[in-house]
């Protein structure tokens, strides 16, 4: 600010051009506003890694390659990004695309960059899986947990814990096949299953097993705790199947979030990762989280 000060009086006095100026005031406001979206990252997990995990709706085919579609979107953000995405577990569609997978992105504010990413997505296009070339509607699910490291503790009784092993599927050469090295972890108190595939060992998954449960668990007290802010603030849609946070409408070119109201024509940059405009709405709309 000070430096634009400056040179709006060099430009007064004819030491600088109407261009400079314009150009040195373009650049601050791109600076505030960025100072601004930053400022709403101010929660300790925000700072966090995080599992995103993607879940194809009712549908078969059609539903599961959406999921596989939002997956793509959500592995060329994060490269665009500097983000470094590990697959945790994937289970393919009977025809094609994906029924469920889990990533973790792994990066300073993943987490809160990600978090309002929490709900139904849904597509709206006409189906190269349609004979007739009809205009289907395709739903899933993308839910974003933190990923808590050492500094946040959340205590587990090792009674509470369910464990089975089973041969991990899809790629990963051939060791991934021979052996019963992915683990699956259920949380009998809460309910919570977590599975995990991504290790060749099966110590090594049970180990990053755990992280994930501990990180859902963790989620799950926050979740509490915006249920409460909810009562108060009634007018927010709740985050369940079938009340859509966003639409992907194809054949109209509109991507439209239903909270912030932002939307796009540009269809294509979207699903090729292009989601900032989206995210930083979500965190200007409501910067607690919610």
């Amino acid at each position: 600010m000070d430096d634009l000060e400056v040179l709006f009086e060099f430009q007064k006095e004819g030491e600088a051009t109407e261009s400079e100026v314009d150009q040195a005031y373009a650049l601050t406001l791109e600076k505030i506003e960025d100072l601004e979206f930053r400022s709403t990252l101010n929660k300790p997990e925000d700072e966090m890694s995080c599992t995103l995990e993607i879940n194809a709706g009712a549908g078969g085919t059609e539903a599961c390659d959406w999921a596989a579609m939002l997956y793509r979107m959500y592995l060329m953000w994060a490269e665009k990004n500097g983000y470094k995405v590990s697959l945790l577990y994937e289970q393919s569609g009977d025809v094609a695309g994906i029924k469920s997978v889990s990533l973790e992105v792994d990066g300073e504010f993943a987490y809160g960059m990600l978090k309002g990413e929490n709900g139904v997505h849904r597509l709206v296009r006409v189906s190269p899986y349609n004979a007739q070339g009809k205009r289907m509607t395709s739903f899933a699910s993308v839910f974003v947990h933190p990923m808590i490291d050492d500094s946040i503790e959340v205590e587990i009784n090792p009674a509470d814990l369910e464990w089975d092993t089973f041969r991990s599927s899809g790629a990963g050469g051939q060791h991934v096949n021979k052996t019963e090295s992915a683990v699956r972890v259920r949380h009998l108190p809460s309910g919570i299953v977590v599975e995990c595939q991504q290790e060749r060992s099966q110590h090594m998954n049970r180990d990053k097993a755990m992280q994930m449960l501990r990180s859902r668990l963790y989620e799950k007290e926050l979740e509490k705790k915006r249920a409460e802010r909810d009562k108060i603030e009634s007018t927010k849609m709740k985050n369940e199947w079938g009340s859509q946070i966003r639409s992907y409408v194809l054949d109209d070119r509109r991507v439209k979030d239903h909270r912030t109201q932002y939307q796009t024509a540009q269809t294509e940059a979207v699903l090729a990762g292009d989601l900032d405009g989206f995210l930083k709405a979500f965190l200007m709309w409501d910067g607690s989280g919610n």
